[in-house]
């Protein structure tokens, strides 16, 4: 599985076949995704729940402080309190894959 190459699409790429599919400029398509990219931050850093019909749902979690161990030494450290983004696929992009 380590050999096999994984194709990164930009959200650039996407704009443009965006554009060509729909018979929009690149650069309207661009700021469409741009504006919802932006909007979607703005909710989560506010503490909502993003979602999105056919893909899933964004959230931001948080996550307490707790002890750990340094995996050298075998030291105890604390680790602080996080936050950290999770999605949830929805159920026909987890069919679909």
């Amino acid at each position: 599985m380590a050999d096999e190459k994984v194709l990164t699409v930009a959200l650039t790429k996407m704009a443009a076949d965006l554009a060509a599919k729909h018979d929009m400029s690149k650069k309207a398509v661009s700021t469409l995704l741009g504006d919802f990219v932006e909007m979607t931050v703005k909710n989560l850093k506010k503490g909502n729940k993003v979602r999105i019909t056919g893909l899933g749902i964004f959230q931001v979690k948080k996550r307490p402080a707790r002890l750990g161990r340094n995996p050298l030494t075998g030291e105890q450290i604390k680790i602080k309190a996080s936050k950290k983004l999770a999605f949830r696929a929805a159920k026909e992009v987890k069919e679909a894959i």
